[in-house]
């Protein structure tokens, strides 16, 4: 027997004529936007987002990692009582104290530092070495304090570029490992089927934004992407997609994670088994080869399955089925809650479309989600870093 669901929060292809335009004009955008202030010095574990080596970008400068700044790079740990160099009292150079004679207080001071006068020098080349240590830190951290302070300008600068009145929100660090994942109840499932999901199980505050198909092929999207650093997801059909996959690449080379959507975005529950599989597996084979990666994530057009789509989709490498929370378009976000607030571990879903099927742009929509999230206190974090 099928067990079947509806759609959650949506459906792929929503009419556009439901999308009330947004009331707001250029001139309120610029009006925001000046309410983004005066540039400060931001906290450190604000403004960097950390990476492998241990530098930080934000809103497209990459701020220096501390251990290339001059004075604040790991060295050598000081040891008092050495001179730079390893020289010591008891090296070439040092003179004993004379047999049954005690050493006067300036020489017992100097064999107490190293032993003898090649040991009062070294005591005095410590002192300077860590004078120097001092000052190379402070002038390496007036250098740290102003590239931050000047990465953050341009964060506002590109905020108010893209209509946005206040700065996103940085996320959290990811989990250190992969969350455990269950089917709701109410939602087909099996042993051992992938689990199905509208939200992701966390306490983290932040949402995953989602975008499906690859019909329309903005260029500014991947622009306002890059310059405010907003993470998104995709869920690609090859038959929207196939006549300029370079456009997908360039969203790719920013960490946009490209996921399965079905070779022909057909709604699978009118298929057999057969038929699920080949829509899942040859849409696998297909980002396997023009963009080097094989999906373990995958979405059913109109969030419309059954178990045959879980056995089918298994059978093809995936290990994971995300619906969604919330649909986004230019002038509204519809909301599963009645309360149009966001859960910590929504998912929010949109799609490649443009002005001509919605009324607004692919800008439009991230600005709408981005303005919302911040709002209610949310940052936009990389679904794939959590499932």
């Amino acid at each position: 027997m099928l067990i079947l669901i509806g759609v959650v929060g949506g459906a792929c292809g929503q009419p556009p004529d439901r999308a009330p335009k947004d009331r707001s004009s250029p001139g309120s955008e610029q009006r925001h936007a000046d309410a983004l202030g005066t540039v400060r010095a931001p906290d450190a574990t604000y403004a960097l987002e950390g990476t492998a080596s241990g530098a930080g970008r934000i809103g497209g400068v990459r701020a220096p990692a501390r251990d290339s700044v001059p004075g604040m790079a790991a060295g050598a740990p000081h040891r008092p009582g050495k001179a730079p160099g390893g020289a010591s009292g008891s090296g070439p150079g040092a003179s004993a104290a004379t047999p049954g004679k005690r050493p006067s207080g300036q020489a017992a001071d100097a064999r107490r530092a190293g032993g003898g006068p090649a040991g009062a020098q070294g005591a005095a080349g410590s002192g300077a070495a860590a004078s120097r240590l001092r000052s190379g830190t402070t002038r390496a951290l007036d250098i740290y304090s102003s590239e931050l302070v000047r990465a953050e300008a341009v964060r506002i600068a590109l905020a108010r570029k893209w209509g946005l009145h206040r700065l996103p929100l940085f996320p959290p660090p990811p989990p250190a490992a992969k969350l455990h994942l269950t089917t709701p109840r109410g939602l087909a499932r099996g042993s051992g089927l992938p689990p199905v999901i509208a939200r992701v199980p966390t306490r983290d505050r932040v949402v995953f934004l989602t975008i499906d198909d690859g019909a329309h092929k903005d260029r500014r999207l991947i622009r306002m992407l890059s310059e405010l650093g907003v993470p998104a997801s995709a869920f690609l059909s090859d038959y929207v997609v196939r006549d300029d996959y370079d456009y997908f690449r360039g969203l790719q080379a920013l960490g946009v994670a490209i996921n399965n959507h079905t070779i022909s975005h057909r709604d699978l529950r009118s298929l057999s088994y057969a038929g699920q599989r080949k829509e899942i597996c040859r849409q696998q084979e297909t980002i396997q080869r023009e963009f080097g990666i094989r999906p373990r994530i995958f979405r059913p057009p109109y969030g419309s399955y059954d178990r045959d789509t879980l056995r089918a989709a298994r059978s093809c490498g995936i290990t994971v089925v995300p619906l969604w929370s919330e649909e986004a378009f230019p002038g509204r976000i519809e909301f599963g809650d009645g309360d149009r607030r966001f859960r910590p571990g929504d998912i929010i879903l949109t799609h490649f479309r443009g002005r001509g099927e919605w009324g607004g742009t692919m800008p439009d929509v991230i600005r709408r989600v981005v303005r919302t999230a911040t709002a209610q206190g949310f940052a936009l974090a990389r679904l794939e870093d959590y499932v």
